[in-house]
């Protein structure tokens, strides 16, 4: 089915730059990503892949350029090194509706798994417990671990973690879905566990933007697929083409050096 092209796309950057002192880290990049799509960013490690992704949920300030959510343009004060976000009440809103799954699961380790996926939901949104409850049991049973409820987070495999850490985003109801790096820091075996629950959320047709080092993942699940190399957009376009006829030297090296480990 096509998509509406009339809808304002869920996330939108445009020459977004962003420096730590005198370390340029992003120098002019721009990404869209409508509604369902799966946009996955590749490239060596500090190439900025993740500074884009953090950028694009407020957690860092960047110094120049626009980003819009739904449409909706970001109010900065300030300029340069002293831009930062103008309106709290916005960012609050956007951050709720991106949620955002990190390389390490962050899971409240005090808490069982249940409690850390209904957390947000009641205290931040104040939405009601009963149906917190309820939609949660629902998104640990999607991911595979519906009978992990009361096990707390130190009981889990770290595949485990992880899917759990995937509810507790889902359990926020987003608009999109931000992976960092989502399996690099599980052993083989439990990476393919967390894969397979991403492979079914793009299948689903949610909106995800995915930093990942697993070419096989991004091949897979991406409509649209973005190498970055020191800061700026090398090579873009579907996952066919860029994998399967990389037109820069840039890329050719890059997968061939990933094939190579």
């Amino acid at each position: 089915m096509p998509r509406k092209t009339t809808e304002p796309p869920v996330i939108e950057i445009r020459d977004l730059h962003k420096a730590y002192g005198q370390l340029e880290v992003l120098k002019g990049v721009d990404l869209v990503a409508r509604r369902g799509d799966v946009v996955s960013l590749i490239g060596s490690s500090g190439s900025g892949k993740s500074t884009l992704l953090r950028c694009a949920n407020l957690l860092e300030d960047s110094q120049q350029g626009d980003i819009l959510f739904d449409g909706e343009p970001v109010i900065w004060r300030g300029s340069g090194a002293g831009r930062h976000p103008g309106d709290k009440q916005q960012v609050i809103r956007i951050r709720t509706n991106l949620s955002m799954v990190f390389q390490q699961f962050n899971l409240w380790a005090h808490m069982t798994i249940l409690q850390n996926v209904m957390e947000a939901p009641v205290t931040v949104l104040g939405r009601d417990r009963a149906e917190v409850e309820r939609a949660a049991r629902g998104y640990l049973d999607k991911v595979g671990i519906g009978d992990k409820c009361d096990a707390y987070p130190a009981q889990l495999s770290g595949g485990q973690q992880q899917r759990a850490a995937i509810a507790r985003a889902l359990c926020m109801e987003p608009d999109a879905l931000l992976f960092d790096e989502p399996t690099s820091a599980l052993d083989p075996e439990l990476e393919q566990e967390v894969v397979k629950v991403i492979k079914a959320l793009a299948e689903e047709g949610r909106t995800m933007l995915i930093v990942t080092h697993d070419m096989r993942l991004a091949a897979d699940v991406s409509d649209h697929v973005i190498f970055l190399h020191q800061g700026r957009i090398e090579e873009e376009g579907p996952p066919e083409t860029l994998f399967g006829q990389p037109k820069t030297e840039r890329l050719r090296g890059f997968l061939s050096s990933t094939k190579a480990a």
